[in-house]
């Protein structure tokens, strides 16, 4: 079972790796107004790492307790498809420097959350609870998002 604690950290290793790569706080991003209860920029790497460190132990906890090989499979979809879709959003913000995108992009972070909560219920409650942080923090940072682009639209001239 080894393999499977290594496999979730490393999951959670490149999904926090790659958030890092594609987050660019370049002048652009120093430019943007922001609201006065953002908080600040040195934040987000702890709680990031914090978050994707809990997500990587109710991958684990989920695959542990799957009763069968199709629901560690689901464990598996729903993990992918989260880390896909929060590895989507800093490129869209930070590189394409299209936040009103970004903002899009957001449900599809947000219901990859809560599907990865409702697969992991019936399997492992500790596992679902695990994934609340990680919900609320994408909720306050979707509200973030949203801010940033009323205070800064247009985009893309």
């Amino acid at each position: 079972m080894i393999w499977v604690i290594v496999a979730a950290a490393l999951w959670g290793i490149i999904v926090a790796a790659g958030g890092a790569i594609l987050t660019e706080l370049s002048p652009w991003y120093y430019a943007l107004k922001k609201p006065s209860w953002q908080p600040p920029d040195w934040l987000f790497g702890p709680a990031w790492t914090v978050i994707l460190s809990l997500t990587s132990i109710a991958i684990y906890l989920g695959w542990s307790d799957a009763p069968d090989a199709s629901s560690r499979m689901l464990v598996i979809a729903v993990a992918v498809a989260n880390g896909i879709a929060n590895l989507a959003w800093s490129p869209l913000f930070f590189k394409l420097r299209r936040p009103d995108w970004a903002l899009w992009e957001v449900p599809l972070l947000w219901l990859s959350i809560v599907a990865m909560m409702v697969a992991l219920a019936p399997i492992s409650w500790v596992a679902s609870l695990l994934l609340v942080p990680y919900l609320a923090w994408v909720s306050f940072a979707t509200f973030l998002n949203l801010t940033i682009v009323r205070l800064n639209r247009p985009f893309g001239r």
